[in-house]
């Protein structure tokens, strides 16, 4: 079967499936490969050699589906052939664009591009350029860090002789963020106190004969522990997506704040998605909702804010706040929610 025809096979076969977010593997990365690879020469036998690579690419998030290019470096140890006991490696470098589908934190993918492969040792007369075309998986392991495995397949031919490298790696790769929102001094919560009442005190009473005369209440302070709930909202996530916006870093900052001024206050974050997914992807939003609620709160730790203080839950679309059937709508069913309780002492005038 031809390159090109396998090439087109596989992405209709990656466009019908299931896919999730694109978000988790779109920015810079760079990565390293090993593994083994089987070459050979026209008319000499088949060989397995040690197989090492570098490469690094950018990858954009297409919403469905994401796009790459990459460029590589592949270096293939030597294998001594029959007949003729010819020793050769080769090496290869060259770019590639990028086909990927990413579901949640899986990617399959597939690669066609431009390859320059040359023989060495016992081959060093062979070189040329053509064609090279790859299919891999990915997975995001943490928000830096991947792991994949990968089938590529390139060649040079000079006159009658054809060099073939096929390469079975597997390989580390690491993704940049991009950079950090300026830190802005948050505005702590206002915690509004209700103003004391004054008991008004009682008129003292007509006396019957003889006369009585009783004593007037006495008033005095007393101090009271009163609980109040705070709200923290507006930190919203793009379609199928549980990475924060940098948006968010005001509200992150607001909340982490108000942890240090209140070191016994817990924090609830609740995590919640738009109901265009549909009642058939219920497990879907709700594991969705969940990594949205426990990204808020890994943020919340990197500002020094201690995980036991932390609770996260995760509801789905059942807790809409908006009409679902517009696009501002879900957008702003697409969030998390911060509550606590704080106790807060008030004084009351009383009588006795």
């Amino acid at each position: 079967m031809k390159k090109s025809t396998i090439s087109f096979t596989l992405a209709v076969a990656l466009l019908g499936m299931n896919v999730a977010q694109a978000s988790e593997f779109d920015g810079v990365w760079v990565g390293a490969r090993l593994g083994y690879n089987v070459s050979d020469l026209t008319a000499l036998d088949k060989k397995n050699a040690t197989a090492f690579g570098l490469e690094g690419g950018y990858n954009w998030d297409m919403d469905t589906f994401l796009l790459g290019v990459n460029g590589f470096a592949d270096l293939n140890g030597k294998a001594t052939h029959n007949p003729g006991l010819v020793n050769y490696g080769s090496r290869a470098y060259g770019l590639d664009g990028k086909l990927g589908l990413p579901m949640d934190n899986w990617l399959p993918y597939a690669k066609l591009g431009y390859a320059r492969t040359a023989g060495n040792g016992g081959a060093s007369t062979i070189s040329g350029s053509g064609v090279h075309f790859g299919l891999g998986v990915e997975y995001k392991l943490m928000p830096h860090l991947s792991v994949s495995g990968e089938y590529s397949l390139g060649s040079a031919k000079t006159g009658a002789v054809k060099l073939n490298n096929n390469n079975f790696t597997v390989g580390v790769n690491y993704y940049f963020d991009s950079p950090e929102i300026p830190y802005t001094a948050p505005v702590a919560p206002v915690v509004r106190q209700e103003e004391a009442k004054e008991v008004a005190p009682v008129e003292m009473m007509k006396p019957a004969v003889p006369m009585v005369i009783k004593e007037e209440p006495k008033e005095i302070w007393k101090t009271l522990l009163e609980e109040k709930p705070v709200t923290f909202s507006g930190v919203n996530f793009d379609t199928n997506s549980a990475k924060l916006l940098p948006s968010a870093n005001t509200e992150l900052d607001d909340v982490a704040e108000f942890a240090k001024l209140y070191p016994g206050a817990q924090l609830q974050i609740s995590g919640h998605t738009d109901y265009r997914a549909g009642k058939s992807k219920e497990a879907y939003n709700q594991k969705l909702s969940e990594r949205r609620a426990a990204a808020f709160k890994a943020a919340l730790m990197e500002r020094g804010i201690a995980a036991e203080r932390i609770t996260v839950e995760g509801y789905g679309f059942a807790q809409p706040v908006a009409d679902n059937n517009t696009e501002a709508g879900r957008a702003q069913n697409r969030r998390v929610e911060i509550r606590s309780v704080i106790t807060e002492e008030k004084r009351v005038r009383v009588t006795e």
